[in-house]
């Protein structure tokens, strides 16, 4: 097991061959050999195994990136097996790198893997120089503060950095791609003449997006953008924040969540037509289900996360703008514009 990441020069493009373009035919006829040349080159860091990363690794890693650098420091527990299909009952106990590595390598051989555990990776001077040797971070579970400083660290090399996760039944998705270059479909072009337009987004970290005010939206607008369920996201990070990275996990923490919800609505100017409280039934469900994963919530949230980096490094389409909610509750996901 390595403890350092195999950095390095990244050296010229390597060209698909023969054999990668018969394994990705459906792919490259859907988004073209220049997309699927940009893919074939990203090495990919993916920081923590849980749930929602296992499902985005399974769709990158038979989409065909070059390389796949994954980092966990914790061992595989019983409630790993539910949504984490890389684990057997064998595996717990064992270091969930370790236990997921060659599953990963059995989906696509073309794909090259490399497993970090070692905590000291997280260091500040590590932790740099992992994220400058790498093309795009993709961090999922995490406390709040700890993606707002992969991020910062994002953007201070100029690294496109993803988040996911899942909270139950809940799900988010958010990207800092920095000023993002795309070619889109002009849709504005004749039946007869499809054309295709470049388009560039210009992004906003974390800490940023965290300062976003709803002022302004209508009712209409707002209520398509399901604000009870950010909201819920948010205040479980600040949960999460006041009680050392733990989650709320039985109905004693309805009252403090609530608080600390309603709080953050206070704030964020939300058209009180549509919103005047974060709907108790929502802050109840949380209290005794946000610690803990759903496959199919995992399955839907990874399948975005993963979707969604694929758009991004083949510059194709618009990847979210940039805060996507998935409320399992309803099957129905939504995308807000956070301070962008």
């Amino acid at each position: 097991m390595d403890t350092q990441y195999e950095g390095g020069n990244k050296g010229d493009p390597v060209q698909i061959t023969e054999d990668e373009a018969a394994v990705y035919d459906r792919q490259i006829r859907l988004w073209g050999l220049e997309a699927q040349q940009r893919m074939r080159n990203a090495t990919i860091l993916v920081i923590r195994l849980r749930g929602t990363a296992t499902e985005a690794i399974k769709n990158i890693v038979l989409a065909g990136i070059g390389k796949l650098v994954i980092y966990d420091s914790e061992e595989v527990k019983e409630e790993d097996l539910g949504a984490g299909f890389f684990f057997r009952d064998e595996d717990v106990g064992k270091q969930r790198v370790d236990a997921a590595k060659a599953r990963i390598e059995a989906l696509n051989p073309l794909v090259t893997v490399q497993a970090l555990r070692h905590p000291t990776l997280l260091e500040q001077v590590s932790l740099e120089a992992l994220i400058m040797s790498v093309d795009l971070v993709c961090v999922t579970d995490w406390d709040r503060e700890a993606m707002i400083k992969i991020n910062d660290i994002c953007r201070q090399f100029g690294k496109p950095f993803y988040a996911g996760g899942t909270f139950g039944l809940l799900g988010y998705v958010f990207c800092d791609l920095l000023k993002h270059d795309y070619i889109s479909p002009d849709r504005s072009a004749p039946k007869e003449a499809p054309k295709n337009v470049k388009a560039t987004a210009s992004y906003s970290r974390l800490s940023m997006a965290l300062q976003h005010r709803w002022t302004g939206l209508t009712k209409r607008q707002t209520k398509e953008l399901n604000p009870a369920v950010v909201h819920i996201i948010l205040a479980l990070w600040e949960y999460q924040h006041k009680h050392e990275g733990k989650l709320p996990d039985d109905v004693d923490a309805v009252s403090e969540l609530g608080q600390i919800a309603n709080s953050i609505l206070a704030t964020s100017d939300v058209n009180r037509q549509v919103l005047t409280s974060v709907p108790l039934d929502l802050i109840d469900t949380m209290s005794t289900s946000a610690a803990h994963e759903f496959s199919p919530t995992c399955a839907v949230v990874g399948g975005i996360l993963a979707q969604d980096i694929l758009k991004a490094l083949a510059a194709r389409e618009a990847p979210i703008a940039n805060f996507f909610t998935f409320d399992g509750n309803t099957g129905g996901g939504s995308v807000c514009k956070m301070n962008m």
